[in-house]
């Protein structure tokens, strides 16, 4: 039987360096949530079967927007975590009753809702037969100064085979929830699973799909929206 395809998103956060009186995956763009816009890229690729959203306990907040056009393949789980990965370790064991472990998983960030449908399909196409599994990113094009406790450059790093991580990072749920289960404290999953001694893939992605952390980055991901790289 070949392997099928779910999504996860964790959106548990408070969003603390976002401030506001909600968690970022709630801000406004266009009179929708950030949240909504990663949901419709993710259900937009039709070789993902349900999309999994890891939500606080206590979020009242997700049940005041209108999810309607996902129909079922929008499960929202209330499990989420004191952490991102906290919150993914969680939302998979609470979706392991439907994603066997061979099942591929992609974990995006609630808050980049720029990702594209096209992007997320060559993540799909890119690791449908890969051992690992791998995550989109980009090439780094800044020059890199590293700093010292003044403030001052200390050195400048050579860019030559860096990358930026971007989300979704797409994995086995066997192999996922082993890696996340032996490294808690990381950032993202492709970290988790480095630490398990694999190598995952890095596919080419767009700098478009930004992360909004900050309330200026909004302003930043609705005009990327209008114009259709999202």
């Amino acid at each position: 039987m070949a392997s099928r395809i779910f999504a996860l998103i964790p959106a548990a956060g408070a969003g603390q360096r976002f401030g506001g009186e909600l968690p970022k995956q709630y801000a406004q763009v266009h009179c929708r949530p950030l949240l909504w816009f990663a949901v419709r890229a993710l259900t937009a690729e039709p070789r993902i079967e349900t999309v999994f959203v890891v939500l606080a306990p206590g979020d009242a907040e997700f049940r005041r927007h209108d999810w309607s056009e996902f129909g079922e393949r929008l499960a929202p789980l209330f499990c989420g975590g004191a952490t991102r990965a906290e919150s993914v370790r969680n939302g998979l064991i609470a979706a392991s009753n439907v994603v066997d472990l061979d099942d591929w998983v992609l974990v995006h960030d609630a808050a980049r809702p720029c990702v594209t449908p096209a992007e997320i399909a060559r993540l799909v196409e890119s690791l449908a037969n890969d051992a690992v599994g791998g995550l989109l990113a980009v090439p780094v094009a800044d020059t890199l100064k590293r700093a010292d406790a003044e403030g001052r450059v200390l050195a400048t790093e050579p860019r030559e085979g860096l990358w930026r991580a971007q989300t979704p990072q797409m994995f086995r749920l066997g192999t996922l929830s082993r890696a996340l289960d032996a490294a808690r404290e990381v950032t993202d999953e492709a970290a988790a699973v480095e630490a398990l001694g694999l190598r995952p893939k890095l596919v080419r992605g767009s700098a478009a799909n930004i992360k909004v952390t900050y309330p200026e980055d909004v302003v930043a991901a609705a005009a990327l929206l209008a114009r259709g790289d999202g």
